[in-house]
């Protein structure tokens, strides 16, 4: 900054203004292109200022519509620069350039000005429109013959803005450099050398412009000259320097003025055009190139700009020419509205302010000239505020009377700033003014007292009444609570009668009340709302109860008592409407439901007494006689008129009859009378519910029992294999017959899908001789019934584990699997053999096929014993088959061990002697039917049709 020392003139001007409000001046001068952040000036001293002060009051710069290039650093109290200043861009060429702008201070509201004056420095080079220029100049021109070059442009101004120009080489022309009034320098290239066109036709020069800065910067522009014969003379302007002025706002192609020049010479040499050469304003304006009329291009303001001064030129065809001045005046025109910018407002003032507070600061900019540009400005009437002027083009809003929010919460000032151009032009802004809440309205309730009902036996909680009080603040004030107030009744705490909701003011029932002990009490409620400090009110609220038919009559007189017995005496001389007594009752409950009546509901006899309906009194109706009973005993109801009604009912006893002895004996049995058993409905519904749970128990039983069987029934139903069981000696029979003395094979043979059997069973009598008993042959449901063996679970038909004694030998079985196995297997010490191949069990059918031929007359599926048979014929004469038995469902292959084989021949000896004691009993036999023949299966109805054909 050693070559831009910045030079700094501090200049305070402070005076005391009106509404306490302190104007002072204050001035600074500083280089353009400073950097940003640089300082500009300590305003905080210069006006005189507290830092403490800058920071409370939150100062802060104002520049209106212009851009800030200026910022207030509170913390220091100086002026930085906040951007870039190009002054150039800023001012142009008017001198001098100046930022104007004002600080303003809060709490109390106070504004200064200030400028900031921009000095230039070069840092713009001087430029040429064009980089090269051509000319054509006759031969014949004179010397001293002038041309006017083209002016070069600096935007700096002062010493940094164009100085001088030079001309190089400077064979046959030399520079000359006029100064005009306003200062601008015009450019002329002189002749001084008459030209040779047959030397030199083509002529190259450099014109170079400088300007004065430090350091000196230059532009340069080419000047290229063809050399022609024959034009001596060149145009003359008729005026060095015409005027012309106009409106701004005209539109464009407006004439201004024309321009003339003349030329000595004739012919296409003394033909003249007029141009206006290119500078910072010639694009506003165009001239008419051969007439010389010169037009408005473009848009003129007055507030821009507001004088215009441009070069117009005249030329002949021989490159001669000659250059006027055209100064344009503008006039201003109201053409700009009055600008309202607010520099501070309040958008919310408190209710209780004090008349002269000031709301808004405005400043008012009009741009025009004159009373064009002289503001008035007013605010709508009937509105507590005023505007008042404290300066030139500022104003304050303030309050001049006093302020009600619940009046006007809020206001809409309509600001109007007119000019006094004509006609005039206007601005208005509407300013929105809130008015906060101040606590001082009391909360009110609606009523001044209230009185309330609730019916007796209520529930605890129960809603009775609400409340309401409103409040005329807002928010925070105008929220209500709503508090009981302390007080008693009877001693008691009202608030264990009664709550109430803070927020909603709903009363609320503490406890059931009862119109019989209570029937009416006060209390108060307090409104209170939530300001600062709160305000509050008080109402009376009287809560009625009332009664409900919750008591029934209580019977006062006849006195009913268990130990002993009152009747009342009735002598057998007693007249027609004879008093027996009187049903005195009492309800305490009130009005209607306390209203009672006497009705008679049970009487010994209906015809003798009568009660009557208001008062209870129980008189005769008739004349008594001796057939009359002694003991009367009558039932008495008394009934309220509630909604719904309650009664109670009084035995009154009456004995007819003439002395108290006779009246002793007959009431004697009175006591004895014992009441009903009231238990015994309920003893009679249990036992029958007893009785019935047991009922269907059992029946539950009995069907699952029958479903249990018939399932199993199912079972041997689908089952597609003929058994053979085999059971060897000692077998134990554990059906509920008990362990058999002796011990026989028995067989069952059934035809597959029936469900109908032979079968027969062979028992030991006491004479020790076999008995066929006939009825064990039926279906297969008749023997279940029977409890047959065959449905028990130690069925023989059902598969069991076998023992040791039942393995045979692999070379006993019968077939390709007779082979012989290892002696383990032999003596039953093996494990179990192979499963049957198809051939063994078709070898086991053919075996039961035979067995059942070999029985003569015995069927397929009977019993394999019968008493027919001849004494001959014993089971040794049967091929035994059934030495291999097979198990459906199981893969043991039962077979008999040698000692098996000696057990069945001492059991077929006794069988042959039982035979021949059968024998020794022919009448006997005789009389036993024959068995029913079972259906024959296929395998047997082969074997029965071979011996037919044989």
């Amino acid at each position: 900054m050693s070559d831009r020392t910045m030079t700094r003139q501090v200049l305070l001007f402070i005076s005391v203004l009106s509404l306490s409000s302190v104007h002072g001046q204050v001035s600074y001068s500083i280089p353009e292109e400073m950097a940003k952040g640089s300082l500009v000036g300590n305003i905080a001293q210069d006006l005189g200022l507290d830092i403490k002060r800058l920071k409370s009051g939150k100062a802060r710069i104002y520049t209106g519509d212009s851009a800030e290039y200026i910022e207030l650093n509170k913390e220091r109290g100086v002026l930085l620069i906040k951007d870039r200043i190009e002054r150039e861009a800023l001012c142009g060429q008017t001198t001098p350039c100046a930022l104007h702008f004002q600080i303003i201070l809060e709490n109390p509201m106070e504004f200064y000005t200030a400028t900031v004056e921009i000095t230039d420095v070069n840092d713009n080079s001087p430029i040429f429109e064009r980089s090269e220029t051509k000319y054509e100049i006759s031969e014949s021109a004179l010397t001293g013959a002038k041309f006017v070059l083209e002016r070069a442009v600096d935007d700096d101004v002062g010493v940094n803005g164009l100085q001088s120009y030079s001309l190089k080489p400077t064979d046959n022309f030399v520079l000359k450099t006029l100064t005009r009034s306003d200062g601008v320098k015009n450019v002329e290239m002189v002749l001084q050398k008459p030209l040779d066109r047959e030397k030199q036709e083509q002529i190259s020069l450099i014109l170079t412009a400088v300007d004065g800065g430090e350091p000196q910067l230059s532009g340069t522009m080419q000047i290229l000259i063809t050399v022609l014969d024959a034009n001596d003379n060149a145009p003359v302007c008729s005026q060095a320097e015409y005027k012309a002025s106009v409106s701004e706002n005209v539109s464009k192609g407006t004439v201004l003025t024309t321009i003339s020049a003349t030329d000595a010479d004739q012919g296409s040499n003394g033909r003249i055009t007029y141009s206006i050469p290119k500078s910072g304003a010639s694009h506003l304006f165009e001239i008419d190139h051969v007439y010389g009329v010169v037009k408005l291009n473009g848009h003129i303001d007055y507030e821009k700009r507001k004088h215009y001064e441009i070069d117009v030129q005249a030329t002949d065809q021989g490159g001669h020419s000659d250059a006027c001045k055209l100064i344009i005046e503008v006039i201003d025109t109201n053409d700009n509205k009055p600008s309202i910018n607010i520099m501070s407002k309040t958008s919310a003032i408190s209710e209780d302010a004090q008349p002269g507070t000031v709301v808004t600061m405005m400043n008012i900019q009009d741009p025009d000239s004159g009373d064009n540009g002289r503001v008035q400005c007013s605010i709508d009437e009937n509105i507590p505020f005023s505007i008042k002027s404290t300066s030139n083009n500022f104003f304050t809003v303030v309050t001049d009377s006093d302020l009600d929010r619940e009046r006007a919460s809020e206001y809409n000032i309509s600001v109007t700033c007119s000019d006094e151009g004509v006609p005039s032009l206007s601005s208005s802004v509407t300013l929105t003014l809130q008015i906060s809440d101040v606590n001082d309205n009391a909360p009110v309730f609606e009523r001044s007292s209230y009185e309330a009902y609730i019916i007796e036996n209520n529930t605890p909680g129960l809603s009775i009444f609400t409340v309401k009080a409103r409040d005329a603040d807002w928010n925070q004030n105008a929220r209500v609570s709503y508090i009981l107030d302390d007080s008693s009744v009877n001693g008691v705490p009202v608030s264990s009668y009664v709550s109430v909701s803070a927020d909603s003011g709903v009363i609320h029932s503490v406890r059931s009340f009862d119109y019989e002990q209570i029937k009416d009490f006060q209390f108060r409620v307090k409104a209170q709302d939530g300001g600062s400090p709160p305000l509050s009110s008080n109402v009376t609220v009287k809560l009625m109860i009332q009664d409900q038919n919750d008591n029934s009559p209580q019977v006062l007189y006849p006195v009913q008592t268990s130990s002993s017995l009152v009747a009342e005496m009735v002598p057998r001389s007693a007249d027609v409407g004879y008093l027996v007594t009187k049903v005195v009752a009492v309800d305490v409950d009130s009005g209607q439901n306390a209203w009672l009546s006497y009705k008679l509901q049970k009487a010994t006899d209906r015809a003798l007494f009568e009660v009557g309906l208001q008062n209870g009194e129980i008189r005769t109706i008739r004349q008594v006689t001796d057939k009359d009973a002694v003991k009367q005993r009558l039932t008495v109801v008394v009934e309220d008129n509630g909604q719904p009604s309650r009664s109670a009912t009084v035995n009154v006893n009456v004995a007819v009859a003439d002395s108290f002895p006779e009246v002793l004996s007959e009431f004697t049995d009175f006591t004895h009378d014992k009441d009903y058993n009231d238990n015994l409905t309920f003893y009679l519904v249990l036992a029958l519910a007893v009785v019935s749970f047991l009922f269907i128990t059992c029946l539950v039983v009995i069907i699952s029992v029958k479903i249990y069987r018939w399932r199993q029934s199912r079972i041997l139903y689908h089952s597609n294999l003929p058994v053979i069981p085999y059971y060897p000696p000692r077998y134990a029979d554990t059906l509920g017959t008990g362990t058999l003395q002796h011990v026989y094979n028995y067989e069952v043979c059934r035809t597959t899908d029936s469900r109908k059997s032979d079968c027969k069973f062979i028992r030991p009598c006491s004479q020790n001789v076999l008995i066929m008993d006939p009825s064990s042959t039926g279906t297969m449901q008749r023997m279940q019934s029977e409890q047959n063996i065959l449905d028990e679970p130690d069925s023989p038909i059902e598969q069991k584990p076998p023992n040791a004694d039942w393995r045979f030998t692999q070379g006993q079985r019968p077939g390709p699997s007779g082979a012989g196995g290892p002696p383990e297997m032999t003596m039953g010490t093996g494990p179990w053999p192979n499963p049957p191949t198809e051939a063994e069990q078709l070898q086991a059918l053919m075996a039961a096929a035979n067995v059942s031929e070999a029985t003569a007359t015995l069927g397929p599926g009977t019993m394999g014993l019968s008493t027919r048979y001849s004494p001959q014929f014993t089971l040794q004469h049967v091929p035994d088959y059934r030495q291999n038995v097979y198990i459906p469902g199981s893969t043991a292959t039962l077979t008999s061990n040698p000692q098996q084989q000696q057990q069945q021949m001492l059991m077929q000896q006794q069988m042959a002697a039982q035979q021949q004691a059968l024998q020794a009993q022919p009448a006997e036999a005789s009389a036993q039917p024959e068995p029913p023949k079972a259906a024959q299966t296929p395998a047997s109805k082969k074997k029965s049709t071979k011996k037919e054909k044989k």
